[in-house]
């Protein structure tokens, strides 16, 4: 039997998918640490991304400490992690959530830092606070940016879960590792698949939900970079309008 078809073997026996080592308890562990990883990444880096990108404040610091984080290897930081917390989940927890940051610290500063000062203007000209016009007016037209940074930190992260086999955690990476330590690399191309294939998926579900959530308008490449924000102004003011006859 050739190799591809031993591949094809090893999707196709179920005992490949069943208990604790099967394939689909190991996809369980890798979304969960992964969705973890990406959540709590998300909550220290966006506010802090978008209040630099708001203010104009430190924002080169930020970019330089994001730049060095992504150049420091996430095995590395693994490594680093075990020596402090020992052998278990929370060193490839920590790599994770490290690699996670950069990329949204910073597509959040960048998307803050371009909105136009004319929408800044025109939100303080219609009464706004500053508060309001950064949650109701310059977050809209950031979107685009800061959503491409949390989708291309969650995708990282997922590729990168893989590692958390090697500090004996779960996840798609048990597949690749073991594999390895057995020479059956039929395990490790499945496992590769199966990393590969929740990254697509990923990327998929983010791009979808980016849609969802980011104004149609802002989703127009042909319209220009003040007609969003006419659009919002114009809701703004009806609702305004509406609220205070």
């Amino acid at each position: 039997m050739s190799f591809l078809g031993r591949v094809v073997e090893w999707f196709t026996t179920a005992s490949h998918w069943q208990g604790d080592a099967g394939a689909l308890h190991r996809l369980s562990e890798h979304v969960t640490m992964s969705a973890g990883a990406v959540v709590v990444a998300a909550a220290v880096a966006l506010p802090l991304g978008v209040w630099l990108g708001h203010t104009g404040r430190g924002g080169s610091l930020a970019i330089n400490l994001s730049n060095v984080g992504r150049a420091v290897p996430s095995f590395a930081i693994l490594v680093i992690a075990a020596q402090l917390f020992g052998i278990g989940w929370q060193p490839a927890f920590a790599a994770l959530v490290a690699l996670g940051i950069p990329p949204m610290v910073t597509n959040a500063y960048v998307g803050l830092r371009d909105v136009d000062d004319d929408i800044r203007e025109s939100a303080r000209g219609m009464g706004m606070t500053g508060f309001q016009s950064l949650w109701r007016v310059e977050l809209p037209v950031a979107l685009p940016p800061l959503m491409a940074g949390v989708r291309t930190a969650a995708v990282q992260v997922v590729a990168t879960a893989t590692l958390a086999a090697l500090v004996a955690w779960g996840g798609l990476g048990r597949f690749i590792v073991d594999g390895i330590a057995q020479r059956d690399f039929v395990q490790v191309f499945a496992g590769a698949v199966l990393v590969g294939a929740l990254s697509i998926l990923t990327e998929l579900a983010l791009a979808g939900l980016q849609r969802l959530i980011v104004p149609q308008g802002l989703r127009t490449r042909e319209t220009s970079k003040n007609e969003p924000f006419r659009a919002l102004v114009a809701g703004e003011m009806a609702t305004e309008m509406r609220v205070n006859p």
